[in-house]
């Protein structure tokens, strides 16, 4: 199967499309997939290419100051470009949405969601206000934006770096997108999470817990969590074939 790869535009936003070519005029089930901090679009292409070959479109976007909207220089803030870069994802994503049906390329409404990351915080956080979304898979990433938020800061004062005394107020939208906040918001849809115990980044425990808290209600009975003991912040190729296989089942099944 020949799998292509178009570079576009979306309202000023750069994607990759990536698509079998038998099927790339034809209305698809979609997944919007977004990469990780100081990466780019390209670098989860290999997981895009895997997922169109089971006749899904992927759209992979570069978030706001990543791959072609590099920026010179990132605020000296720390974590503020990356705050910034989320929240981009998030006023973004209907504007993809858009386009995709516009252009008579999704099928049936069936949208999914995925990333690595600050790509799986990104992920969680839409399904906090995106109820069109139907299954969505984090991979490395948190439900828990506003606990990652403060380590941050600790980790801040812990090495001295100035911060705003106002920057929880600069960085109020996040109650709003805090999935652990509301987890009703997750409302039964299928939710994969993936992470490595031994993560340096993002703790594994911040998903871990959320899981292991929810998973038996009704809102949270689809949640799935695939543990990579003792890996770090790293995607392996058979963590790819397991997003994969889990995205095409939720197809499948609703298809059926």
């Amino acid at each position: 199967m020949m799998i292509l790869v178009h570079r576009r535009h979306v309202n000023e936003i750069p994607i990759l499309e990536v698509v079998a070519e038998q099927f790339k005029s034809q209305p698809l089930p979609c997944v919007i997939y977004y990469h990780g901090w100081r990466s780019a679009k390209e670098l989860v292409l290999t997981q895009a290419r895997k997922l169109a070959q089971q006749k899904i479109r992927v759209i992979l976007p570069d978030a706001f100051n990543h791959g072609e909207r590099l920026l010179q220089q990132i605020s000296q803030i720390p974590s503020f470009t990356f705050w910034q870069s989320i929240q981009a994802n998030l006023a973004e994503f209907s504007l993809i949405i858009h386009y995709l049906k516009q252009n008579q390329l999704l099928l049936a409404d069936l949208i999914g969601v995925g990333g690595v990351s600050m790509g799986g915080i990104t992920t969680c956080a839409l399904l906090t206000q995106h109820p069109e979304i139907k299954w969505a898979a984090c991979v490395m990433g948190s439900p828990q934006p506003l606990l990652y938020r403060e380590r941050v800061l600790q980790r801040a004062a812990y090495f001295k770096r100035a911060l705003p005394a106002d920057f929880r107020e600069l960085t109020s939208w996040l109650s709003h997108y805090d999935l652990a906040s509301r987890p009703q918001k997750l409302a039964g849809r299928p939710l994969l999470f993936w992470h490595g115990t031994a993560d340096p980044r993002i703790d594994f425990e911040d998903a871990y817990q959320f899981y292991v808290k929810h998973h038996t209600q009704s809102y949270g009975r689809q949640m799935q969590f695939d543990i990579g003991r003792g890996q770090g912040h790293l995607v392996r190729p058979e963590t790819m074939d397991r997003i994969t296989t889990f995205m095409a089942a939720q197809i499948y099944e609703a298809e059926d």
